[in-house]
């Protein structure tokens, strides 16, 4: 048996791709090979292609443990015995957001190939997946196929383009905040704009904004008086202050803080330190520590400020889903932000990029962003098709974009919105445009959910399955099925939801509704943007 070569041009590794010419050039042909089906030295006619993926590489089609609901020690167990980078994927969130700049298989696969050496990029999986991913360090490298190239520090690097990643944001202005909650919410979301004008990015319905934020100034100064630093003291060439601002993460507490503070007490206290460097939970508030806490914790413990700041993690981008769509509003973007805020103890906490966006961000000032393209979340390229979303809170966020620009594009396809929130009266986002929308035809059906305007808490994937003799007969006309919102509860939810529809409307067995459910998946007729 012969294998078919690919042409000398042809290339299954995309330039973009975060891989050296010679990685990009041996993995095609890897690739290719594996892909290409085998063809007897005679000529005779092939045989069916084998389902592959590359050896070694991680991929979202044999990965079991992709599911963002699954703890973290399920999912490792999964990938027991795999090569090294699918063990590297098991251990990320699994959200695919595209925050690391990648998503998950192929942040895995560029740590296996040694094409990107940060092991901190994964947002949503924390410390956590951190931890996981040192503990598997050793093995980075140890697997790879033996004629895979090594990383060339001649290779030219591509210079990332401004804007367009989170290695290059750019400044644009801050335009305006408003509050989407009213009266009596137990929530507070605002509303926000950035101008892309002057920047001249653009982006499609779907896409992410990536936000730098800025630490609060009152927390970074109670950090400041805990060293017993000036606030004026140099670090890598600024001021202590400016520093703790803009550069680095306060919450939550790294285990390398914890590694230096260990250095620096000693008995009971250094045990203790040892041990929530280690992952363990002695005194059971690990969880509850950031860096301003783990200066009370350990009143003993102060570190120089170079020191200090050496054993934080760098402050991370936030994505977001965008709001709006540029048909509608050309030149601005827009976010609906939830600001979070919560007391542990007698203190005060909250959330760094949303109340940043909240509160602090000063409109006509600079904040660095960047657009994130979105990996496989987007409209139907068939304006006819049927659209079902399903967005409760500020999971609305990308169908706004949707509907304003189906309207825009004047698509004839009908769009259907689940929404829910906890009160019709506070939490009813975008109430307005969603009734024009409505009344202009765009909107063709809306269901609302509201879980504390009565006795009975109602949700959108009660919704769906009140529905679900309509939602059927839209899924049977190649209707398209979004989600948007909370990875771990509410997307689980509404997907069980989806399966029961398509069996007790569609006539499925139990199984036979899963595997129509995945095959929407597999043909792209079922997509989610969680968090």
């Amino acid at each position: 048996m012969s294998v078919v070569p690919p042409p000398a041009a042809f290339s299954l590794i995309p330039e973009t791709a975060p891989f050296s010419p010679e990685q990009r050039q041996w993995l095609s042909g890897f690739f290719a090979a594996a892909l290409a089906p085998l063809v007897p030295a005679g000529g005779a006619l092939p045989a069916p292609a084998a389902a592959a993926t590359a050896d070694g590489l991680a991929s979202n089609d044999n990965a079991p443990w992709h599911d963002p609901a699954m703890p973290l020690a399920d999912r490792m167990a999964l990938a027991e015995g795999k090569p090294i980078a699918p063990r590297l994927m098991a251990a990320m969130a699994q959200q695919d957001c595209g925050q690391c700049g990648y998503n998950c298989a192929d942040y895995a696969n560029a740590l296996a190939v040694k094409t990107e050496e940060r092991l901190n990029l994964c947002v949503p999986g924390g410390k956590e997946t951190l931890r996981m991913l040192k503990a598997l360090a050793a093995d980075i490298g140890a697997a790879a196929p033996a004629d895979a190239p090594e990383p060339s520090a001649a290779a030219p690097a591509l210079a990332p383009v401004p804007g367009r990643s989170r290695e290059a944001p750019v400044a644009v202005p801050f335009l305006s905040r408003r509050r989407l909650t009213g009266e009596g919410s137990q929530k507070e979301t605002y509303h926000v704009e950035f101008s892309l004008a002057e920047a001249g990015l653009d982006y499609v319905a779907g896409d992410a904004l990536g936000v730098f934020p800025t630490n609060e100034l009152g927390l970074v100064d109670q950090i400041i008086a805990m060293l017993g630093a000036s606030p004026l003291a140099e670090v890598r060439g600024r001021t202590l202050r400016a520093v703790l601002v803009q550069e680095v993460s306060l919450s939550p507490a790294p285990d390398s803080l914890f590694e230096l503070v260990s250095f620096l007490t000693g008995g009971a206290q250094r045990e203790k330190a040892r041990a929530l460097a280690r992952g363990e939970d002695p005194d059971g508030d690990a969880a509850n520590l950031d860096v301003l806490a783990v200066l009370g914790k350990f009143p003993a413990a102060r570190p120089h400020p170079e020191a200090f700041v050496e054993a934080l993690e760098p402050l991370q981008p936030r994505l977001y889903s965008i709001s709006s769509s540029p048909k509608a509003v050309p030149g601005r973007v827009s976010l609906t932000v939830d600001a979070v805020r919560y007391v542990i103890g007698k203190r005060r906490r909250f959330g760094v990029a949303s109340t940043f966006l909240g509160d602090r961000a000063a409109e006509g000032g600079p904040v660095r962003v960047y657009v994130q393209r979105a990996h496989g979340f987007g409209l139907p390229a068939d304006p006819s098709l049927p659209v079902i979303m399903v967005g409760p809170g500020t999971g609305v966020a990308p169908f706004r974009a949707f509907l304003q620009d189906r309207a825009a594009d004047g698509a004839p396809g009908p769009n259907w919105l689940f929404y829910g929130h906890q009160r019709q009266a506070s939490d009813f986002f975008y109430a307005d445009e969603l009734a024009a929308l409505k009344a202009s035809g765009v909107l063709t059906r809306l269901s609302l959910a509201w879980s504390r305007d009565g006795t009975e808490k109602i949700y959108v994937q009660d919704r769906m399955r009140e529905t679900g003799a309509e939602l059927w007969r839209w899924l049977e006309a190649g209707a398209h099925f979004y989600i948007c919102g909370d990875a771990k509860r509410m997307a689980k939810d509404v997907e069980a939801a989806l399966v029961d529809v398509v069996a007790a409307h569609g006539g499925h067995s139990a199984d036979a509704a899963v595997a129509y459910v995945q095959a929407m998946k597999k043909a792209g007729r079922y997509q989610a943007d969680v968090y």
